[in-house]
């Protein structure tokens, strides 16, 4: 099947022209450890909120994913009609094609975002990996099983055992206090009132909400009430929790608060989740990678480091514009080879540091700092290095 045209950055790969041969696979900063002073170098995280190689079969796995609505929508896919405009499209047929040969994995504990602009069609994507909204072709396949193949029966497990949805609108019953809503989902499964309420509460414990287990949504904030919506996702213990743009609605302050709830249980379980966003920043912030679409189609797929510093093309570099690069670049965007001694000893940073802190490093201690990897010196950083790197231009280069 034709693959879509998405512009992937190769594994292991630096923004260009900014990164050393050999400097290896970018970090993700949400999910590194660093110490950006000297003494001890704190390495990449590789416990349970580690996502795992690239190697391994994918939880998810979307292979020329279409889904178009309108008329005789199956004629599209797969003839001259898919190569059209949306507004032609539309004017020939009668169809709108929200997913556009869409394909990607997802790898076991993994936090994949999912982002676009309103009309993008990444709700409708999410909705259709366990086909709340029934695909128009292309295979989707959770742990290897295609899930469009399933029946009734199976496809009723896959969306009560294996992947829970946490949408913008809580959806809580409003006569039912915390833990019954929590337990929802297990009094569906048909787990009994002792055992689900018992389960329900410590989950209500793990999302912070201890002490309001007998209240009504009515009597909870806007956050509290979507920590209600994630508890109720937790409680069922799913494979994959999927998030479509649950914190949209929600004060920035409160939004802030929940992206630290997610990044938490992330770091504690391993759990992969897939998340739906608008905000470019909440992208950058949860997302180990980042697909980022435009009119259906996905027009970068990589991590948050690639996506800043080598955007795909110019509506992607308009998209990170005003991204402050130093948060989000790491110091192998800034890495030159040691010379002399400079391998030796001094300040050591980790490779998945930001080069703020790097910055902040160099900056205490006036002159290179290491970038050392298992106890192997990979480069330094130095400030003629990380001012490059925040004014966008490659490493070597800024006083020419």
């Amino acid at each position: 099947m034709r693959k879509s045209p998405v512009t992937e950055s190769p594994a292991g790969t630096s923004p260009a022209g900014t990164s050393p041969a050999g400097a290896g696979p970018a970090a993700n900063p949400v999910t590194s450890g660093t110490n950006p002073v000297a003494g001890p170098v704190i390495s990449p995280v590789t416990g349970p909120g580690a996502p795992e190689p690239a190697t391994a079969t994918p939880v998810f796995s979307v292979e020329g994913l279409w889904k178009v609505f309108g008329p005789k929508s199956d004629r599209v896919p797969g003839s001259d009609l898919a190569e059209l405009p949306a507004a032609e499209l539309r004017e020939r047929t009668g169809c709108t094609a929200a997913v556009r040969d869409v394909s990607f994995d997802v790898r076991k504990g993994e936090v994949f975002v999912v982002m676009g602009l309103s009309g993008s069609g990444k709700s409708t994507l999410v909705r259709c990996l366990t086909r709340l909204i029934e695909p128009t072709s292309g295979t989707v396949a959770i742990d290897g099983e295609d899930i469009l193949s399933m029946d009734r029966s199976r496809l009723r497990e896959l969306r009560r055992h294996r992947a829970a949805m946490v949408f913008q609108h809580f959806g809580l019953l409003p006569h039912r206090t915390v833990v019954d809503n929590v337990a929802y989902g297990l009094e569906i499964q048909g787990m009994g009132r002792a055992e689900r309420r018992a389960k329900a509460a410590e989950v209500v414990t793990k999302v912070g909400l201890e002490g309001m287990e007998d209240r009504k949504p009515g009597q909870l904030s806007g956050g509290q009430q979507q920590r209600v919506g994630l508890a109720r996702a937790l409680a069922v213990d799913p494979e994959v929790l999927l998030f479509d743009e649950p914190f949209s609605a929600l004060d920035p302050l409160i939004r802030r608060d929940m992206q630290e709830e997610v990044i938490r249980l992330h770091r504690e379980e391993g759990r992969t989740m897939i998340f739906i966003t608008h905000d470019l920043n909440e992208a950058l912030r949860l997302g180990d990678r980042i697909a980022l679409m435009r009119d259906g189609r996905i027009v970068q797929l990589g991590t948050p480091e690639e996506i800043v510093g080598a955007p795909a093309d110019d509506y992607v570099r308009d998209f990170v514009r005003d991204v402050p690069r130093e948060q989000v670049l790491t110091v192998r965007s800034a890495m030159r080879p040691p010379s002399g001694g400079e391998a030796e000893s001094g300040p050591a940073l980790a490779p998945g540091a930001t080069v703020s802190e790097a910055i902040e490093a160099v900056a205490r201690t006036g002159g290179p700092v290491r970038v050392v990897d298992a106890g192997r010196c990979l480069g330094v950083v130095d400030h003629e290095g990380l001012l490059s790197v925040v004014a966008g231009v490659p490493v070597g280069k800024a006083a020419a």
